[in-house]
This record gives C-alpha cells, structure tokens and sequence, in this order.
C-alpha cells in the first residue's frame, strides 16, 4: 500500500463529503477508492469513517489521523515546490480565474506582459463568470467583484466598479430620461430576465434600497449582446461601469439615474493563505495588482 496516496485518498474524501465524489475529482473508479480507505483501515488497525446515507463522518480515531496526514502531506507539497526551485526563482503553472468580459478588458493584457517578464511561468487564465472554488478547480489566483465572504483566503482590494443604466442619445431622443427608478416601467428596458418574468432592478433613494418590478421589452443572455442593443437604441441597460466605459466617453451611451445608484461593487484579487508562498505566486500578485489598480482607475466613469 501507498499510504501517501491512501492519506490524498482519505483527505479528498472528507473533503468531498463522500467516496463517490472522491473518486470523481481523483479520476479513480469508486472501486479503487474504496479499497485504498479499506487497505489504510486495515493498516492503522482502526475504522477512520462511520458510512451513514448522510455521506462520510469521522471517527474519533479518523480525526486525528487527518489531521497528522494533512499535515504530513503539506511538509511533503513544501518540500517538493523548495526541490523543484518554486522558492528561489518564479516557475511553473499558476491558474488564474476572472468574470469573463473583465478578464477579457483587463486581466488579459496584464496576463501577456507578466508572461513577457517571467518566461519560467505559464499561466490557465478562466475566463468564467460561474463561481469558481479553489479547491474544486484547482485555482491559485481568482479575481472577484463583489462583497466577500469571510474566508481564509488573502484578499488585496483593486478598487471599485459601479453598476450604471444607460441608453443611447438615439433613444433618448424619443423618449424622456428617466428621473427616478420608478420611471422605468414606462420605458423599453433590456434585461437578462425572460420577456415573460418580471425583472428587478435595486436602486438607492434617500439612503435605502428601493426595488423597481417591470417587463423587459428585449431579453438576451450576454452583457455583450445587451450593450450592443443598447447602442444600437433599443432601450435602458443596466451594467457595471467598467463594462460601458467606451461606450459612454465616446457619447454612444449617456449614463441615466446617477442619483440613485446602489453603492459601488468591490473589486479583490483574492488567493490562498499558504506557510510559504511560493515565487510564482507572489510574483504574480506583485505584478498585477498595481497595474489592475491602474486599470480600474483609468477606467472610472
């Protein structure tokens, strides 16, 4: 038996929260899995699990075996990261994830200039705007827009983007702005909502939340399509300002309801906490956060 492979065997399981799961993220078949948990039981001499239909729970005696081989399997990552040079010079892999029309605008073209600088380091830029989990994807630097949960994770603030309507000069010169939130219902809206739901829109009035129910008369299913329908007049669209900043500066789109605009959307550059960071990662970090600091600022509306 391979008790190293057995301890990644048993500390994926936990965190799966089952072997059936464990063995889909180990690309293993449920078989294999089983019996590696079974070969480490009969070894220790001691049942690591109790198997419920609730999924996996631990044992008394599992518990503190995890937590020896978590930490015997971290000195064992260390060492070979410190072997393979991580530590001395940046090289090797990093995956690095953003929402997709940002990491499109922004993320990309830093992405090009710290590979330019440091040939040792390929990158996997996700360009996504699913929520990817560090674990689950296997991420090392993920750029968020929005509030935080609170986590382990480091987190260094970029900035802020703002969530702006707008419509072109076109439509708006046949029908009058809207002066509050509740005007929109008498106007041609496009959402990412069905014709046939209602959408919802949060605005701020006074210091508090008010919502704003109507009809979108066009739905589409990119921020891309929306903003193109925008341009070409066929109603108010709602985005982030990062994503209009063009459009607007270039008088294709004029920002509407200014006075009511929710409070502006954090931006984070977010990655795991480790013991040692490796090169690749905090040269990466130091490379792109002033120059995505300068991105979103030169990008303010």
């Amino acid at each position: 038996m391979d008790r190293l492979d057995a301890m990644q065997v048993m500390l994926t399981a936990v965190e799966c929260g089952s072997l059936s799961k464990a063995s889909r993220k180990l690309g293993q078949p449920l078989a294999t899995v089983s019996r590696k948990v079974s070969e480490l039981e009969s070894h220790l001499r001691a049942d690591l699990f109790i198997r419920s239909p609730k999924g996996l729970e631990l044992t008394p005696a599992g518990r503190t075996y995890l937590a020896a081989a978590k930490t015997i399997l971290e000195q064992l990552n260390e060492a070979e990261r410190a072997a393979a040079g991580e530590y001395s010079e940046p090289k090797g892999d990093l995956v690095v994830t953003a929402p997709t029309m940002f990491g499109r605008l922004h993320v990309l073209p830093v992405v090009i200039s710290f590979l330019a600088v440091f040939p040792d380091v390929s990158i996997n830029l996700m360009l996504t705007d699913r929520v990817t989990h560090f674990l689950d994807d296997q991420v090392d630097v993920a750029l968020r827009i929005g509030d935080l949960p609170d986590s382990s994770l480091i987190a260094a603030r970029l900035g802020t983007v703002r969530r702006v309507t707008c419509a072109s000069p076109a439509y708006l010169s046949r029908r009058e702005p809207p002066a509050v939130p509740q005007d929109l219902v008498n106007h041609d809206v496009i959402s990412f909502q069905s014709v046939a739901s209602l959408t919802l829109w949060r605005y701020a009035s006074n210091g508090t939340e008010i919502d704003v129910l109507f009809k979108s008369r066009l739905s589409v299913s990119t921020i891309d399509a929306a903003i193109a329908a925008g341009v070409a007049g066929a109603g108010v669209i709602r985005t982030l300002s990062y994503q209009v900043v063009d459009y607007v500066r270039a008088g294709q789109l004029e920002l509407l309801l200014e006075a009511h605009e929710p409070t502006p959307r954090p931006v984070h550059l977010i990655y795991d906490k480790q013991s040692r960071l490796p090169l690749k990662l905090r040269a990466f970090v130091d490379f792109v956060v002033p120059r995505l600091r300068g991105h979103l600022s030169a990008a303010e509306l």
